[in-house]
C-alpha cells in the first residue's frame, strides 16, 4: 500500500495536471475582478458661473416737450429738440442705428430734395438750452458732431456713439426743416415722422 502511494505522488504526469489547474484557476480569478468592478477616480469640481448681459437703450427727454406737433410750417421754418440717448443696460453694443420713418407721408417726405430735411447732431457735453418753448435754441460748449443730415425719412448707423458702452450717454439734438426751395405744391400737406434708435449687441467672443 505504501509503495503504491509513493508512485502516484512521484508520477510526473500528476504534477503537470495539478499545475495546469492552478494556472487556469488564477486566470479565472483575474477575469472575475474585471467583470464585477473597476478602479475609478474623479477630479475636484471646477465651478463656473455665467451671467448674461442686459441689452437696453433708451431715449430720455430733456428740456422742451418731445414728441412735437406743429402747424403752419412754411419754407425756411425748422423745429429743434434735444434728447439723451442712454445705454442703460449692462452689455456693450456693437452698433447703434437711427431711423426716421414717415408713418403718414406726403410730398413733404417723398420729395427728398425740396421736402422735409432732418439733421441729427451730438455734443460731447449736455446741450445748453435757450429760447422759448415754442422756439428753443441749443448751444454746445463742447465738441459737436453731425450724425445725420439729409431727407427726413432716412436711416443710418451712428459713428462711434457713447451709447456703445454700458452706461454711456449721447447728448443729441434733432432738427426738422422745410427748405426754401419748397414751392406751392407743398401747401396744406401733412407728414408724421417716427424717430427711433436701435442697439445691436456686440459680436460674441471667446471668454
Amino acid at each position: 500500500m505504501n509503495t503504491d502511494i509513493r508512485k502516484i505522488t512521484d508520477n510526473p504526469n500528476t504534477r503537470k495536471v495539478v499545475g495546469s489547474i492552478a494556472i487556469v484557476g488564477a486566470a479565472a480569478a483575474v477575469a472575475g475582478m474585471g467583470t464585477f468592478g473597476s478602479f475609478t477616480d474623479s477630479t475636484t469640481p471646477v465651478d463656473t458661473t455665467i451671467q448674461s448681459g442686459t441689452l437696453s437703450i433708451n431715449v430720455n427727454q430733456t428740456g422742451y416737450a418731445v414728441p412735437v406737433t406743429t402747424a403752419g410750417f412754411v419754407p425756411g421754418d425748422s423745429l429743434t429738440r434735444a434728447i439723451n440717448l442712454v445705454n442703460d443696460g449692462s452689455a456693450p453694443l456693437g452698433s447703434v442705428g437711427f431711423s426716421s420713418v414717415a408713418t403718414a407721408g406726403s410730398i413733404l417726405t417723398t420729395d427728398t430734395v425740396n421736402g422735409l430735411q432732418l439733421s441729427l447732431k451730438s455734443c460731447s457735453v449736455p446741450w445748453t438750452q435757450g429760447g422759448s418753448a415754442s422756439a428753443p435754441t441749443y448751444a454746445c460748449s463742447g465738441t459737436t458732431q453731425t450724425l445725420v443730415n439729409g431727407p427726413a425719412a432716412t436711416s443710418a448707423t451712428l459713428a462711434n456713439p457713447a451709447a456703445l458702452n454700458a452706461g454711456g450717454t449721447d447728448y443729441l439734438v434733432f432738427s426738422v426743416s422745410l427748405p426754401t426751395s419748397a414751392d406751392n405744391t407743398f401747401q396744406g400737406k401733412t407728414a408724421s415722422l417716427s424717430l427711433s434708435f436701435t442697439g445691436v449687441q456686440r459680436t460674441g467672443t471667446a471668454r
